[in-house]
């Protein structure tokens, strides 16, 4: 009997279904079928029941699976403890960030945890900052970096600011606010406007301060890449509401916003509750002391 064979017969057990165990263990589907009935013959009995829509467990199978369960885990901890002595982590984390993230403070982050950490396995997804917080909670996500408002209210997630500069509305050449040092949101009532999608930061900010004045923007165009909602702005198309460090650009002009201010700030989102695993920690660790350091 080998772990792998446990390892096979838990994840079929766990997803009902062989193909789909396949690709969580990225493995080629008939290795997992052929090593399970390896198993079954090595055990004199079958574990599962094959005939239906769906991959049942049999009464073998059932008996069985706590003790699979258990001789992996023990192996899993028993990896930890001597990982833990020699000063190694291993494992797997994903990361998950904000389309509005800089690409380039990303990148060196995640490049010097893994020179930290050779042996943590890193993935890294895109979306916006109510979606991450979900996968966060639900524990897809062991860091994300994501965007907040006034009104940020995120149950169960700890957050660590690491970015806190204004927003501002940026007009191309030959726009009516051209030269417009600083103006009200009202003054933007019936201007068309161009923002990220409901669920980030900006907007969410932009749609509180608009609520205030009594009104609803006018977006023309939403798009989740700054860099288009600048392209837009330039070709004259509306006014874009984008942080500060981004509408410091050629074709653009940017405008303070007063009564109220908008301010955009960036934040480390993870778990505050639940196990958190060491591969996990050490990421956390490493992204305070890389992004939310004061020397950052």
């Amino acid at each position: 009997m080998e772990l792998r064979q446990l390892e096979y017969f838990v994840a079929v057990a766990e997803d009902a279904n062989f193909t789909r165990a396949a690709e969580r263990l990225h493995v080629a589907q008939p290795g997992v079928s052929a090593q399970i009935k390896q198993l079954e013959r090595e055990l004199g009995l079958p574990l599962l029941d094959r005939s239906g829509r769906t991959v049942t467990l049999t009464e073998a199978g059932a008996a069985v699976l706590p003790f699979a369960r258990a001789a992996l885990g023990a192996v899993a901890g028993s990896r930890q403890v001597v990982d833990e002595l020699s000063g190694l982590v291993r494992g797997r984390v994903a990361i998950g960030t904000i389309t509005s993230c800089p690409a380039v403070a990303i990148a060196d982050m995640i490049a010097g945890f893994h020179h930290e950490h050779p042996a943590i396995e890193i993935t890294l997804s895109q979306d916006n900052s109510d979606r991450l917080v979900d996968a966060v909670r639900a524990g897809g996500l062991d860091l994300a970096v994501i965007a907040l408002s006034a009104s940020t209210n995120y149950p169960g997630v700890a957050l660590k600011t690491f970015v806190d500069e204004p927003i501002v509305a940026a007009v191309g050449d030959g726009d009516p606010f051209q030269g417009k040092k600083t103006l009200p949101i009202g003054a933007f009532r019936d201007r068309d406007l161009i923002s990220m999608p409901p669920g980030t930061g900006v907007r969410s900010c932009l749609d509180e301060a608009c609520a205030l004045a009594g009104f609803a923007p006018r977006i023309a165009f939403e798009a989740n890449d700054p860099t288009m909602l600048m392209q837009l702005a330039r070709r004259g198309l509306g006014v874009a509401f984008l942080p500060t460090s981004m509408a410091a650009r050629p074709g653009l002009h940017p405008i303070a916003v007063a009564s109220p201010a908008l301010r955009g700030q960036l934040a480390l989102a993870w778990r505050a509750d639940g196990p958190i695993s060491p591969a996990a920690t050490a990421l956390i660790d490493h992204g305070i002391a890389a992004l939310a350091s004061p020397s950052s």
